[in-house]
């Protein structure tokens, strides 16, 4: 997905009055949205409130019942063959085959993006999940944790420029929940220098992150309940409630305790 050259750049994202009804139930009710390409948005809302529909739209993985979605300046309608190559999403499904191998599902997705000569990334991205040990083991004997670090590698493999990330941390135990945190920091450009480090030059690799993925390149996403967590990855942030977007903000400044009483206004202190 190419960018236009000079002027004001496309953005990534763009939603113009996105509604999905299921039946009589309306889950989005006419939203508009814009994320800009390198930008991380962060999705905040109470269960129900349509974030889920909302990544599965994006990953062409549910059709809107109005509205219109552009990724990338191309309509997601007619072009989602082609932008589904640029996607990397990690959801509640997993995406895997349990008949599969660790290595032998990252080696069939592969395939799926035509990248060439993968076995490096594949076990540079099993060592970053923690699953290189297991990688001949079959997913259906893996545990639901070990299941979603399987599909977060999956999601990274072909260094996509847009990531939608819907609670990805489900199901993760602290320590690996820790992991993906800190890889998701180094992936939107927000990780902090640690006390008595030096800052890299601006343009030098961050050997941290698996081989041919950088920092700050790509465009992200995520649905989380984690305040915490989700300002600690974002440039801005908005609430979705009722399936309408109801705030946004840039992230910039705003901590965890300025934040809660922001959302239960918007939502009403639900989680």
């Amino acid at each position: 997905m190419s960018q236009p050259s000079g002027g004001v750049a496309t953005p990534m994202i763009e939603l113009r009055k996105l509604t999905k009804a299921f039946g009589s139930k309306m889950a989005l009710r006419g939203i508009d949205l814009k994320v800009l390409p390198g930008e991380s948005l962060v999705l905040f809302g109470p269960n129900g409130a349509g974030k889920t529909t909302l990544i599965r739209i994006l990953a062409s993985l549910s059709r809107p019942t109005g509205g219109a979605v552009s990724i990338g300046g191309l309509d997601l309608a007619s072009h989602a063959d082609g932008i589904r190559r640029h996607l990397g999403v990690v959801s509640h499904a997993p995406l895997l085959y349990d008949s599969l191998t660790a290595e032998e599902n990252l080696r069939f997705f592969a395939r799926l993006y035509a990248m060439h000569r993968p076995e490096a990334r594949i076990t540079v991205m099993l060592e970053q999940v923690g699953l290189n040990a297991r990688r001949g083991d079959l997913v259906r004997t893996f545990s639901r944790g070990m299941v979603q670090r399987l599909a977060i590698a999956r999601a990274l493999l072909h260094d996509p420029e847009l990531l939608l990330l819907d609670e990805p941390d489900t199901g993760l135990d602290p320590q690996a929940a820790e992991m993906l945190h800190g890889l998701l920091s180094r992936l939107s450009g927000r990780d902090a220098v640690p006390a008595g480090e030096v800052a890299k030059t601006p343009g030098s690799r961050d050997e941290s992150l698996p081989v041919g993925i950088s920092p700050g390149a790509r465009t992200i996403v995520t649905v989380t309940h984690s305040i915490e967590r989700g300002l600690g990855i974002a440039d801005r942030v908005a609430i979705l409630s009722n399936g309408r977007v109801v705030f946004e903000a840039e992230a910039s400044g705003l901590s965890p305790a300025d934040f809660r009483p922001v959302y239960d206004k918007y939502v009403g202190g639900g989680r």
